[in-house]
């Protein structure tokens, strides 16, 4: 069993900052591409960042050079969030490509709030 839980979340003002955290627990062998994704009202769930285990990173255009993403060496990521804006409000939901039990898989989490508003 494998469990995703992330943190950190909340209300803050136009162009604050919140940092979001995720960590796995259970039964994991390995971890190889950590990831947040995010999903506002009324749409689609949307990648925002991504991180392999060799640390190489990637963006969704929308986030690039206020966001950032970041791992340790066990099981956890974090999404540091800067310059927030209103039209980042959404819950965010962390994913772990990872090795349990034999086989890979995705494991999601539950998500985490952030609105943006005045």
């Amino acid at each position: 069993q494998v469990q995703l839980v992330e943190s950190g979340g909340g209300l803050v003002q136009p162009g604050g900052s919140l940092r979001l955290s995720c960590v796995a627990s259970g039964n994991i062998v390995s971890i190889n591409t950590m990831g947040w994704y995010r999903q506002a009202p009324g749409k689609e769930r949307e990648l925002v960042a991504t991180i392999t285990r060799g640390g190489s990173t990637n963006y969704a255009d929308s986030v690039k050079g206020r966001f950032t993403i970041s791992r340790d060496a066990k099981s956890t990521t974090y999404l540091q969030m800067n310059g927030l804006q209103p039209e980042d409000t959404a819950v965010y939901y962390c994913n772990f490509y990872l090795l349990t039990s034999g086989y890979w898989m995705n494991s999601w989490g539950r998500g985490t709030l952030v609105t943006v508003s005045a």
